[in-house]
């Protein structure tokens, strides 16, 4: 296959359309507007649909009724955007919809600044919106990565009948690397009995709903989208781990991040210091599996992140006490240096190596 230089942005929806995605509805923001613009441009020529919706809300409740008949459908923003779809992403959860939802993460609360940021952890890995539910979040740190999640994202979507999230931050949208794709495209869709494309008289009508006022019927409703969850948890948590056995420290990043700390590690070995990495893949379900492989001669866990600390509370969660967990953040769209890592690590160590 051959490689193509691209935009994070750009190799996701070629992805998308490569996996069989014909409908997207958006609207623009910094620093995905490349991801609507591609989308407009290439899903008329493979039969597609795009539309720009006249706001974040009219666009997610648009990607209910496309997943509610069935169809392969996108929609994507950055973080404040994110946040005035919460209330359709319930919805669809609610109704058990598959679909993909891609957020590409801009710094700071309110409208913040355009720059990356990662403080959308609390958003995207607790659910936003209202209600019992969960749904999976994918956080490539490469283009390829971006492209390869997009395409299992839909495929884990149809699977459990979820909406499914990419989350990048606005440095992996922006830049560019030589990405691959699948040469053959998909054309056929997996059956989908429950979608409410007309009866033809074969059947009784499917109902497309998140409401019941049964509270009976409700509670079991509940728990079946629990117990769906716990299936995902169980079959699709993804994470890769690095020399956590024999290190010194442990460093876990996700996304750009996770870049920056892979040359820290670098750094680090020539001074004879091993640095651990553990990168979740999918930063929910979190995997919490992975600080079970840290070895016992690490001196401590070290989360870094671009933002003031939110996945930290899931790497306390995972260490359970068995290690010291420090924390190093940059915000506001100042993305962190090899450098800032390297000397962390060694303030950790005291200067013992």
């Amino acid at each position: 296959m051959a490689k193509v230089l691209m935009k994070g942005n750009e190799a996701l929806c070629a992805a998308a359309i490569k996996a069989g995605c014909r409908y997207f509805f958006g609207y623009p923001i910094t620093p995905q507007n490349e991801v609507p613009e591609y989308m407009s441009r290439e899903l008329p020529k493979v039969g597609g649909c795009f539309v720009q919706a006249e706001s974040e809300v009219a666009a997610i409740n648009m990607v209910y009724g496309a997943a509610g008949s069935g169809a392969r459908v996108m929609t994507s923003s950055s973080s404040p955007g994110i946040a005035l779809k919460q209330e359709g992403i319930s919805y669809i959860a609610g109704a058990e919809l598959p679909c993909l939802i891609v957020n590409i993460m801009r710094s700071g609360p309110g409208l913040g600044g355009i720059q990356p940021g990662q403080a959308d952890y609390y958003q995207v890995t607790r659910g936003g919106g209202n209600g019992d539910y969960n749904y999976p979040v994918y956080a490539p740190y490469s283009i390829q990565e971006m492209a390869d999640l997009t395409i299992k994202a839909f495929h884990v979507a149809d699977k459990y009948r979820t909406p499914v999230m990419i989350c990048g931050d606005g440095m992996l949208g922006q830049m560019m690397e030589a990405v691959e794709f699948p040469e053959e495209e998909v054309t056929e869709l997996p059956e989908k009995p429950w979608a409410a494309t007309g009866t033809q008289g074969k059947r009784k009508p499917n109902v497309i709903n998140s409401l019941d006022i049964v509270p009976e019927s409700l509670e079991r409703h509940c728990r079946d989208l629990d117990a769906k969850w716990q299936e995902i948890r169980k079959n699709e948590c993804r994470v890769e781990i690095l020399d956590v056995d024999k290190a010194d420290v442990v460093v876990t990043a996700y996304g750009t991040v996770a870049r920056i700390a892979m040359n820290a590690k670098k750094i680090l070995a020539k001074e004879g210091i091993t640095l651990g990495i553990i990168r979740p893949i999918t930063i929910w379900p979190y995997p919490y599996h992975a600080f079970d492989e840290i070895g016992k001669d690490c001196q401590a866990v070290l989360c870094v992140e671009m933002s003031m600390g939110q996945m930290l509370d899931d790497v306390k969660i995972g260490v359970n006490g068995r290690h010291p967990v420090h924390f190093y953040g940059r915000t506001g769209g100042v993305v962190p240096l090899q450098e800032e890592i390297v000397d962390e690590v060694k303030k950790i160590l005291g200067g013992a190596k």
